[in-house]
């Protein structure tokens, strides 16, 4: 793999030579922050059709709020290959789109093109989708789902279109996995309900995967004749049965229901389509950002995507933009943030204090470099072993005010929790009362979720803190990290209350 320090030097290079090109620009609506280099109508077009798709899901999937107080920020890519250099270094990768999440905050990366499909909704469109329904599965379905449900629903409900009289029609045909579906070995449906997608070695089995997982999942949601069966195999899971166990009471036997899957898809497909029109939202705000701002977008998703590479260039190519855009508290913090995300024998930790004081001299309630700079405090507290209650307090004044800024950023809320941990002290009411709202704020954030849970743990509540865990063990995301966190709260409750490890029931629907 090409390193990504890499492309992030080639995108500085790029930026120095290229001022006259595309300028980014940012699309506003009730649940949603898009950037692209894009023009102003195409933009508006997309961010119209994808404030309806999120509606359309709320109505289909019965949930009450409309909107987010917590937007999802959506960058799109001229190209499937940049997104591809993005995430792996390397145009050739087959990566077309992809959705993260973190301390900072969830993203989607999707592109702009629509070529070499003749056929159902744009590439583009079905990418993108794909990647806001697990974030919407995420945020808004509890419980444990298999991969191949977490998989199977984001491809379902890719396809999504409308009609000329604006009513939804879901379930249309995934025709971009027609060819794995048609022409390629396909994976037995034992084998699908029980394989990590991670596992897979090719971009061959991986299309089959996914191509089954949808099928199934198309079959599960529109055969009357298996009616119920889903949310049956996904209740028993969360009861506590084995996956083989649970698969074999909901679906039968799992060789007829390969045989019948297998004729399915001979089949013609049906698909429903909504009672009512989805109506297009009536507010969509499209701004052009600050020359700063413009300039930092792509080293600030170098930054954000990056997993663990050496972050030097990056900081490098940020550094360089703050001689240009000194007045800019945006180019200031992402010097910061840089910075301090290089390993901590390496950074620079002067260097970043003096670009957060910077950002903070030209926008004082700056939400991020006031997080920024009571990490900061902290960690030199940390280091000087001191856990006085004063110094404390003081540290988490710029956390105090970045929540008074914006209230509804979830990441002041849990660094105020945690800062009580980093001092030793158990948290009080008020900080476990903003850790539950950070959760509820980002509850597809595995760092906040688990901290909730374990606070959930130690005020007794088990049955909840458990449900938290177990809902992200089986996601392909992010399962493996989850499944000690899992593990470890069932033995909490075991020690506490001498009783066997049971797993809390969960009653989902579609």
């Amino acid at each position: 793999m090409i390193r990504i320090w890499a492309m992030a030097a080639a995108i500085a290079a790029a930026l120095v030579a290229t001022t006259a090109e595309a300028r980014w620009l940012r699309a506003e609506t009730d649940s949603f922050i898009i950037y692209s280099e894009g023009s102003d109508k195409s933009l508006r077009e997309f961010a119209s059709t994808l404030q309806r798709f999120d509606v359309a899901l709320r109505i289909l999937l019965d949930v009450k709020d409309r909107g987010e107080t917590n937007r999802l920020p959506i960058y799109l890519l001229v190209s499937t290959g940049e997104v591809a250099k993005l995430y792996t270094g390397s145009r050739e990768s087959s990566f077309v789109g992809f959705y993260r999440t973190g301390r900072e905050g969830s993203f989607a990366v999707s592109h702009r093109e629509n070529g070499g499909r003749s056929r159902g909704t744009s590439a583009s469109q079905e990418t993108l989708f794909h990647e806001y329904a697990h974030h919407f599965m995420k945020r808004y379905r509890t419980g444990a789902f298999p991969a191949w449900i977490i998989e199977g629903f984001a491809e379902y409900y890719s396809t999504v279109d409308f009609n000329k009289d604006g009513k939804a029609l879901i379930g249309k045909p995934a025709y971009g996995r027609g060819y794995g579906l048609v022409q390629l070995p396909q994976i037995p449906v034992e084998v699908l309900l029980n394989t990590d997608p991670n596992s897979l070695k090719t971009t061959g089995q991986v299309d089959v995967y996914y191509g089954r997982a949808w099928l199934l999942t198309h079959m599960l949601f529109h055969n009357p004749e298996r009616e119920g069966q889903l949310s049956a195999y996904v209740r028993a899971i969360n009861a506590g049965v084995e996956a083989r166990e649970a698969a074999r009471v909901a679906f039968g036997d799992l060789k007829q229901l390969d045989r019948d899957l297998a004729i399915y898809l001979r089949r013609p497909l049906s698909y429903r389509e909504t009672r009512d029109a989805i109506p297009l939202p009536t507010q969509v705000s499209v701004t052009a950002l600050s020359p700063g701002e413009d300039a930092v977008i792509p080293l600030r998703l170098a930054r954000l995507n990056s997993r663990g590479e050496d972050g030097s260039p990056i900081r490098d190519s940020l550094r360089a933009l703050t001689a240009t855009h000194a007045n800019d508290a945006a180019v200031w913090f992402e010097y910061a943030a840089a910075e301090w995300a290089l390993d901590e024998e390496v950074r620079d930790l002067a260097t970043v204090r003096s670009a957060v004081d910077r950002a903070l001299a030209i926008k004082p309630d700056h939400v991020r470099a006031n997080v920024l700079l009571g990490e900061l405090r902290m960690h030199e507290l940390e280091k000087k072993g001191d856990y006085e209650d004063t110094s404390w307090r003081t540290a988490r004044e710029p956390i105090a005010l970045a929540n008074r800024t914006d209230p509804d950023d979830p990441l002041p809320l849990y660094l105020y929790f945690q800062s009580f941990l980093a001092q030793g002290k158990s948290p009080p009411v008020i900080a476990i009362e903003g850790l539950e709202r950070a959760f509820q704020l980002a509850p597809e954030n595995i760092e906040m979720r688990v901290a909730y849970a374990f606070a959930l743990a130690n005020r007794g509540q088990f049955t909840s803190a458990i449900k938290l865990a177990q809902s992200i063990a089986f996601d392909p995301h992010i399962g493996a990290q989850a499944r000690p966190f899992l593990e470890q709260l069932l033995r909490m409750r075991q020690e506490r209350q001498g009783m066997a490890p049971l797993v809390a029931t969960e009653s989902p629907d579609q």
